[in-house]
């Protein structure tokens, strides 16, 4: 055998026999790092001319070695390969000539150009290293993802086959590398596939810390690369008592680059085949998408019937859609829509939705298509609204119909014949509603507050003004108003900031009240059945004074700044005669407190005369993170008639803690004493007792170990509203890392004012013969509303959750009967799918329409 060696400099070696293995290499030209002229081509070869420099091979060894009876070429220590992007690494590669093998051995590795790095103990490839075989085989993906396997081969340069291969997600221990990961697929073969993006394992099971789980005889799912590919998606489950057990699969199809169809075939075991189809497409301007359930029922029987559930009826279904287009960089136009077949609909069949508003008392859906646009000074939106009840105690006649509703601010800074800010509002309101809707006001007996039947007229089959609240009239009703408004800041030569303000404001009203074809034909009683339009006017003048004194001690910067402010306008007018739509809901608060325009919370409603108000800010920043604000006030009535003082159809501004010429005192608090903790407080006080009205505070402290929040509420009576029972509560809620990756999280609500309208209850059932001494309820403060309990893993490549709640039954407030126990569950495995599972325990409470 004749063998030719030489050795030299790393560099003058890696320079001179370069040369030789790109004579022998037909897919391309060599580049090496530059030498020293006369070390150059020594044996006279000549690299390929017109190379392209993206096509040439580097080469870096500590020698080479070149072998004439056997025709290879070999690099041996640390060698190092540069060609078409790709690196491999290895202790020896030796260079086939006849064969055109490329054979790398040694701690050998291939990184792509994608960041891929492929290693194992003995490399048989071609010579553009795209195919071949390996042994020992580890692929680790950019995003983290990796292959094992004894043996491994890639053909094609693209499709990658592991006999016995093993695939997760998750990264090997630190300390122990050979410990089996949380998770992974192990199959007696898995292809991965570039070119469709796929993984195919056959005979494969999951395994969970080395310990099988499940198995399945052949299965495919997208690689981490996929965004968008057809094929089946992580199936669903579910169990209630109406439905039986269920399972959903659901089908996703890739039709194109901007659009694709899913469909959701879901069994149940009492109801049949419930089928779901959702489109989604993408434009060039905007996206929208569409989704319509539906099932035939085959037992209704499952069901109340009309109109306590929708036992009656063999179809139903839902269909909702969304959408948003920007028609240009300042306009867009869009839409969010859900109807179903009956309120009960997405409560009995689980379907979710965004559009849906869901609290222990509230159940709507809340369907809307606007029109937006704004710029830098100038904002616009015109949109409708459709009103859907989502429970038993709504009534479909009594939901307004909204279109339009128009808004348009303009601001303009600085006007050059005035200065300072103008700026100028409207807003344009219309709807109809089929029915009156009324509320009626509980009245107190000695012991007990008697509360409304649920009904369609709620208690008020005859219209009473002590005892009902008028929350909408039927028929049409709009409402246009404009407001121009100015105001200006002056700083005097000592600091005192005085701000003159100035507006003027205009409704109209249009008011047509319906009695046709339902039984609360008593509407006539409140306002004329004719067609009615008039309108008001309200203008205004006002000066807020602010003097800002800032202290600097050794523990901190203080700012005290007590602020003044009086408005004058005439007397409101009309108060009786405009149906009240979105001024409702008066919090008399710090947030209002010096509010110019009204401190009623829509436009229906208007502040009129001379008000004065008053108060004191406090601000101060402590060390490097501590930080306190605050703020104590009043208002005043000085002049002219209260418009808090004199209620509407639904009494807005009785109870609020305006409705006396001295109002009641607004406080709010916020310190910081140091990071990550922070103390929250709000609170409306008895003008002459200092009784506290309404508090609201709470304490929320969080780190990387442990959270903490406590919140409390505190509301009293507000009877001539129809709120009869003080409310109070108190909430709790924390999570604690109790180890690595794990969490565990707890909440609880209390019900502080529960125990007393049991008592109430009782002694009023007492009194009157049905109740004795035995069923009096011993119970405490501290009744609990809610409860919850969870349990989070997470990871890189694994989340894992558990949680479970329960709402506690009270049947005068939110007319439940049973308590509502939900467990829920989640395990998301990276790149693998997901699993959810919620299943209610125990048995359904009244009013979600299913038979007890």
């Amino acid at each position: 055998m004749n063998v030719g060696v030489r050795r030299m400099a790393r560099f003058a070696t890696a320079t001179a026999l370069a040369s030789s293995l790109a004579y022998m290499l037909t897919a391309g030209g060599i580049a090496v790092a530059q030498a020293p002229a006369a070390a150059q081509n020594p044996a006279g070869a000549k690299p390929q001319a017109g190379a392209k420099p993206q096509e040439r091979m580097v080469v870096d060894a500590r020698e080479l070695v070149y072998d004439k009876d056997n025709n290879t070429v070999s690099a041996v220590g640390d060698v190092q390969i540069l060609y078409q992007g790709r690196t491999i690494e290895a202790d020896k590669v030796v260079y086939d000539r006849a064969s055109k093998r490329v054979i790398a051995t040694g701690n050998a590795r291939i990184t792509e150009t994608n960041g891929t790095v492929i290693s194992g103990d003995h490399f048989n490839l071609t010579d553009d290293f795209r195919d071949g075989f390996i042994d020992s085989l580890r692929v680790v993906n950019p995003d983290k993802t990796r292959f094992t396997a004894p043996r491994g081969e890639r053909t094609d340069g693209e499709t990658f086959i592991f006999d016995k291969g093993i695939y997760t997600a998750c990264e090997p221990c630190k300390d122990n590398p050979e410990r089996p990961p949380l998770w992974q697929v192990r199959a007696a073969r898995i292809i991965h596939k570039k070119s469709e993006q796929t993984i195919y394992y056959e005979d494969a099971r999951l395994e969970f810390l080395g310990v099988p789980m499940a198995y399945v005889p052949y299965m495919s799912g997208p690689d981490s690369t996929v965004k968008r590919k057809s094929g089946f998606l992580s199936p669903k489950f579910l169990n209630t008592g109406a439905l039986g057990y269920g399972v959903g699969l659901p089908y996703f199809l890739n039709l194109a680059p901007d659009y694709d169809l899913t469909i959701t075939p879901t069994y149940l075991t009492r109801q049949g085949l419930l089928g779901q189809v959702e489109w989604r497409q993408r434009l060039v301007n905007g996206a929208y998408k569409i989704r319509a359930t539906g099932i035939f029922q085959q037992d209704q029987t499952a069901f109340l019937a009309t109109p306590l559930g929708a036992g009656d009826k063999e179809f139903r279904g839902s269909i909702e859609s969304n959408g948003k287009f920007y028609l240009n960089p300042r306009w867009s136009f869009g839409w969010n829509v859900a109807m179903s077949t009956d309120r009960w609909f997405y409560k009995n069949y689980r379907i979710t939705n965004e559009s849906i508003s869901s609290t222990t008392y509230l159940q709507e859906s809340i369907s809307t298509v606007y029109l937006n646009g704004q710029s830098e000074t100038a904002w616009f939106d015109m949109r409708g609204y459709y009103f859907q009840p989502l429970t038993s105690t709504d009534w479909q006649k009594q939901q307004p119909v909204v279109l339009p509703v128009i808004d348009y601010d303009k601001r303009i800074n600085k006007p050059s014949f005035l200065g300072g800010e103008l700026t100028f509002n409207a807003n344009v309101t219309a709807l109809h509603r089929d029915a009156t809707a009324y509320q009626q006001i509980p009245s107190q007996s000695a012991y007990l507050v008697t509360t409304p039947s649920y009904s369609l007229y709620d208690g008020c089959a005859v219209y009473q003004k002590s005892t009902c609240l008028v929350r909408g009239l039927a028929g049409n009703t709009a409402r246009a108003t404009a407001e121009v408004s100015w105001r200006r800041n002056f700083i005097d030569s000592i600091g005192q900031v005085w701000t003159p303000y100035a507006s003027l404001r205009a409704d109209v009203f249009s008011i047509n009240p319906s009695t046709t074809g339902y039984a609360n034909a008593n509407a006539t009683t409140i306002a004329d059945t004719s067609d009615e339009m008039f309108g008001r006017a309200m203008p205004a003048i006002g000066l807020m004074y602010r003097y800002p004194f800032v202290a600097k001690t050794s523990w901190g910067t203080h700012i005290i700044e007590p602020v003044a402010q009086i408005i004058a306008r005439p007397n409101e007018t009309s108060s009786l005669r405009v149906a009240n739509e979105d001024s409702q809901s008066l919090v008399f608060d710090d947030t209002n407190l010096f509010e110019w325009s009204s401190k009623f919370s829509g436009y229906d409603r208007l502040e009129g005369g001379t008000r004065a108000n008053v108060g004191a800010r406090y601000t101060g920043r402590f060390g490097t993170d501590g930080y306190a604000n605050a703020l104590f006030g009043q208002s005043y009535s000085i002049a002219g008639r209260n418009s808090f003082a004199r209620g509407d159809l639904v009494n807005t501004g009785l109870d609020s803690g305006l409705d006396t010429s001295r109002s009641d005192y607004v406080a709010r608090a916020q310190i910081s004493p140091f990071k990550n903790f922070v103390l929250t407080g709000a609170a409306r006080l008895n003008e002459s007792t200092f009784e506290a009205q309404r508090i609201d505070a709470g304490a929320t402290y969080s780190n990387s170990i442990f959270s903490a929040t406590v919140g409390y509420g505190r509301y009293e009576p507000q009877p001539d509203l129809g709120i009869p029972r003080r409310r109070e509560g108190l909430s709790l809620n924390g999570s604690v890392l109790v180890a690595q990756n794990w969490r565990v999280r707890a909440g609880v609500l209390f019900d502080l004012d529960k125990y007393k309208y049991d008592r109430e209850v009782w002694r009023a059932s007492y009194a009157a013969g049905t109740a004795t001494i035995a069923t009096y309820p011993n119970t405490t403060p501290f009744q609990t509303a809610s409860t919850s309990f969870g349990v989070n893993y997470t990871d890189e490549c694994t989340i894992f959750d558990v949680s479970y709640t329960q709402n506690y039954a009270d049947k005068q407030v939110s007319g439940t009967n049973k308590d509502t126990r939900t467990i829920m569950f989640k395990l998301e495995l990276k790149t693998l799918g997901q699993i959810t599972y919620s299943q209610n325990l125990g048995g359904s409470s009244t009013g979600d329409g299913v038979s007890q």
